[in-house]
């Protein structure tokens, strides 16, 4: 129970149905998909497509996504790969001969093909109980009519405004500048694509006239991108991964996410008394960040593409969290993880609903880095994701770039298994924070006993390559011990990430748990 006295915010309960999100317009059409007799897939996929109107900087119908689905009345899950591959003619020999170390993060090169569009419609067609005319009907009213702009959403807005280009400039600023908070945002071609899909399934975005847009658009800015390409999409089924902690199961996507490491994260912690340390206290963010850097180095060296990745089994293996788990000095701060380059940022959003049948959804969306490349389609004004930044160069590396390869991915929709029941869809937002997110909400309910609220509301902090990020929510002494122990430490600009989950309780009640890093909440009835 919260101290009532103090700032913060309620769990949301209720018995029929739960959503929770990043933002209150998509909350609430989640509920009235729900209580006009649609399923959580229906709800969820309302609130995506509207959050790309809420949230355009986070996403858009030019990015990726990733599902996990509990069916109703079953605890099996089914997880969903909606991430786009790189177009046929990328190479990194091509891009190495051109004096080129990295994967650009804002070049046409880092453009794959989006995937979001052909997920939602499989996952329709399979699980949905509605058309899609219906359900994006409320996302296409507010495309026409405008959503007022909420304050974490302005903020970010403007931090991003600046890598805006061409287009993207026509479409996302009013009158040259990053809309301020209530400023009304319109995307009326966005609304004209959303009937296009809703009236023909996937071919009314890969094919026609958005495909066209879409690559006539990339091939003027310089990039290999055919209607081929757009049209060879299609997401994937796949098996979860998971892990027991201290009785509970994670259950995560296997790669291209780097969902294995959380599990690998979890993995090294379980060799520690984490529970006996204070919760919030040097020693425990101390053991959080090194299992962290030992735990994205092996993902930076193994996790790429499903039918690149060799090393699975290996990073998941008890024995290697064992070795690991030694290198940690308690006294003493490792280097950091070598770099990709993705880093802490906080551009996704995350949709988790549960309805009366207790169907759970847990959907993660985004475009990567703000905005993505920060180009968008000249008549559509559809934004480019910047995916392909997850590439590495090396060669022969299992993540290396290539045509038709999905890159290495940080976003990651989460649920827990509790002796065999699934309990909670959750996810955390936040780029490379992701996984650390993960292992910070689970090990805070399971290791201190928090409500999935509290879990969420607590202090965070990330050891990243820039040094170890710890927010504000920290005592002083604690930053003062952290540093005397090696750690760079830093007080973050913005939070980290932003986390939304909704318990199923042993009674069947729903209680539904929101961020308030972000401007979204849990709405019920």
């Amino acid at each position: 129970m919260r101290d009532f006295q103090l700032p913060g915010r309620s769990a949301v309960f209720a018995s029929n149905g739960i959503c929770a999100t990043s933002h209150p317009l998509a909350a609430k059409v989640a509920i009235d998909t729900l209580q006009a007799g649609g399923n959580a897939v229906d709800a969820a996929l309302a609130a995506a497509a509207l959050l790309g109107i809420c949230e355009p900087p986070m996403c858009g119908l030019g990015g990726d996504c990733f599902i996990l689905l509990k069916p109703a009345g079953e605890d099996r899950v089914v997880a969903l790969n909606g991430s786009g591959r790189a177009p046929a003619g990328l190479s990194a020999a091509d891009m190495r001969a051109r004096g080129l170390t990295a994967a650009p993060l804002r070049g046409i090169e880092a453009i794959t093909i989006p995937g979001a569009v052909d997920a939602f419609c499989r996952l329709a067609a399979d699980w949905g109980s509605q058309d899609l005319t219906q359900t994006f009907a409320p996302a296409i009213r507010y495309a026409d009519e405008g959503v007022p702009v909420a304050p974490r959403t302005a903020r970010d807005w403007a931090d991003d405004a600046a890598i805006l280009q061409g287009a993207a400039r026509d479409f996302y600023l009013l009158n040259g500048q990053a809309p301020r908070v209530g400023q009304v945002f319109r995307a009326p071609g966005q609304a004209k694509v959303l009937r296009r899909i809703a009236a023909q399934g996937r071919a009314g975005f890969y094919e026609g006239e958005v495909a066209e847009d879409l690559v006539t658009s990339l091939q003027a800015l310089g990039g290999s991108h055919t209607l081929q390409d757009f049209a060879d999409t299609a997401c994937t089924y796949t098996d979860p991964i998971g892990g027991l902690y201290h009785g509970t199961e994670l259950l995560e996507h296997p790669p291209n996410g780097q969902g294995a490491t959380a599990l690998l994260m979890l993995n090294i912690l379980k060799q520690f008394d984490l529970a006996a340390l204070a919760p919030f206290g040097a020693a425990r963010a101390h053991l959080e960040a090194e299992a962290a850097k030992l735990a994205y180095d092996a993902r930076n060296r193994f996790v790429a593409d499903a039918d690149h990745t060799t090393r699975l089994a290996h990073m998941l293996a008890p024995e290697t969290a064992t070795r690991l788990a030694v290198l940690i000095d308690p006294n003493r701060a490792l280097p950091a993880a070598a770099p990709l380059t993705e880093a802490v940022h906080r551009d996704t959003v995350y949709v988790t609903v549960v309805d009366r049948d207790r169907m759970a959804v847990s959907l993660i969306y985004s475009v990567y880095w703000g905005f993505g490349t920060g180009l968008a389609s000249r008549r559509f004004g559809l934004t480019f994701q910047n995916r392909g930044a997850g590439f590495c160069l090396t060669p022969g590396h299992p993540n290396e770039a290539a045509g038709g390869k999905r890159p290495m991915h940080t976003i990651i929709p989460g649920m827990l298994r509790q002796g065999g029941r699934v309990t909670m869809p959750f996810g955390v937002m936040g780029g490379s924070y992701q996984p650390t997110g993960h292992v910070r909400f689970l090990t805070n309910m399971v290791d201190f006993g928090l409500h999935p609220q509290a879990a969420i509301d607590a202090p965070r902090c990330f050891a990243s390559p820039e040094g170890l990020a710890v927010e504000r929510g920290y005592p002083p002494q604690v930053h003062a011990r952290l540093a005397e122990l090696g750690h760079a430490v830093h007080i973050p600009d913005e939070p980290l990430g932003g986390a939304q989950a909704i318990l199923i309780d042993d009674s069947g009640v729903l209680q539904g748990a929101s961020d308030p890093r972000k401007d979204g909440c849990a709405l019920g009835y």
